[in-house]
């Protein structure tokens, strides 16, 4: 949630990002009820102080009938006044729930995902001697996916992943938590990308595949809900990514500066119910109703968020690189960087099974419009100040198999390991 006096501060460039993000709000009505709330407030604190002045004069003896018929008139007065403000604040909060954001400087005003910007392609798209396969034929015909049996017993968008798919993965597990838990690799990757930030390792955590609607609605990530899974009679929701579940697990809270940047590396499986996709990528491992993911969640100053933000990019593509998969590099326009985003990053892998790029990474930079809510906050040498937060996958399990099998499949319908994940499955080379 944005702050208030930069809303009135700052109207029209405030109109003008909700505009540019899509999102129907109107900052004019929002300050009228604002003006509305202040009043009434103003109002009902003058007569709750009148209320105790004449409460105080009624004390220590018989009081005088007109102190009893003003304390009368005054509690009818604010009795109706404190239902208006009531009235008038819950329009005003709801209304303020629904201003987005503003985005950072540099990223692209468009209308649709179509107009993201490509930054960076990295890498050389694989050249086969044979017709490449998509990942689907080859994992079916090895008998690491079954689809066919799961919709038998959870429906469609659900399946078994079996036998080496399940060690691949498992390797991509350790892989990664070996490598971001170890402050090295950190150090690495932040000099790499010049970036001057702390090198603290990331935790890593198995948090709860749960979120009750308060914070799941803080963390602004309850919407759209029509995707989102809720526990039937219960105020609680299968959570749709581990930051959802990370970033809000300080709610209320205040760090020292001293304890920051703090990292999570959370490894979770999340669920949605892809509303509005069907009939899109039903074939194989994309767009699943449950599937796992590694994602990166950081508290920081606001002073560091920016480079926070940075740092997270450059380990994707450093994960990416890894296991030397080629990929671009999109900066998200204004229309996809979503409500709650400052700024937003995606790489997509090249398929050869498929002949596109398809999304595997998205690094997401909050600032504070996640811990106003959450009232999470740091101790500075300033005072206490509002924490910022940024989140990024570091991998899609599911993506990311896709993109090994169809970028390092064989004539002979085999799967190379990558180098970088051989020691997490016995040196095998191939499965």
């Amino acid at each position: 949630m944005l702050d208030i006096r930069f809303i009135r501060d700052n109207a029209e460039a405030v109109q003008a990002a909700a505009n540019h993000k899509g999102c129907d709000v109107s900052i004019a009505t929002l300050l009228q009820l604002d003006d509305e709330r202040r009043e009434a407030q103003r109002q009902v604190d003058e007569l709750r102080q009148q209320r105790n002045e004449i409460a105080a004069q009624m004390k220590g003896g018989k009081p005088e009938p007109s102190l009893i018929e003003q304390g009368k008139a005054i509690k009818a007065k604010l009795s109706g006044l404190e239902a208006q403000l009531s009235e008038v604040e819950e329009r005003y909060i709801t209304l303020l729930k629904q201003v987005p954001n503003m985005p950072h400087a540099d990223v692209p005003v468009g209308l649709s995902e179509d107009e993201n910007v490509e930054v960076k392609v990295v890498g050389d798209i694989p050249a086969f001697d044979f017709m490449p396969k998509n990942h689907y034929e080859i994992a079916e015909a090895k008998g690491w996916l079954d689809k066919e049996r799961a919709a038998k017993v959870a429906g469609a968008r659900f399946a078994y992943i079996m036998g080496d798919l399940v060690l691949l993965q498992q390797a991509i597990i350790q892989f990664v938590i070996t490598s971001l838990t170890n402050p090295a690799v950190i150090k690495e990757i932040a000099e790499k990308a010049g970036l001057g930030v702390n090198t603290k390792p990331f935790i890593p955590v198995l948090p709860p595949l749960m979120i009750r609607t308060e914070p799941y609605d803080q963390m602004d990530r309850l919407q759209p809900s029509d995707d989102r899974y809720k526990i039937e009679g219960e105020e609680l929701w299968l959570q749709g990514s581990a930051e959802h579940v990370l970033g809000s697990m300080h709610a209320g809270e205040i760090f020292d500066a001293k304890q920051l940047p703090l990292r999570y590396l959370g490894f979770a499986t999340s669920f949605r119910k892809e509303a509005g996709t069907y009939g899109k990528d039903m074939e194989g491992l994309i767009r699943m109703h449950q599937f796992d993911k590694l994602e990166m969640e950081s508290f920081t100053e606001a002073k560091d968020s920016y480079n926070e933000h940075l740092l997270f990019i450059a380990i994707q593509e450093w994960l990416l690189a890894q296991l030397k998969l080629p990929y671009h590099v999109l900066m998200k326009c204004t229309a996809d960087i979503g409500k709650p985003n400052a700024r937003g990053v995606d790489m997509e892998v090249w398929l050869p099974g498929q002949g596109k790029y398809r999304e595997t990474h998205t690094a997401d930079y909050m600032t504070d419009y996640q811990a106003r809510r959450l009232m999470t906050r740091v101790r500075t040498d300033n005072g206490v100040e509002l924490i910022h937060t940024n989140d990024a996958t570091a991998f899609a399990l599911g993506r990311c198999m896709v993109a090994i099998i169809e970028n390092y499949q064989t004539a002979e319908g085999d799967v190379m390991v990558p180098e970088a994940l051989r020691p997490y499955m016995n040196g095998r080379e191939m499965i």
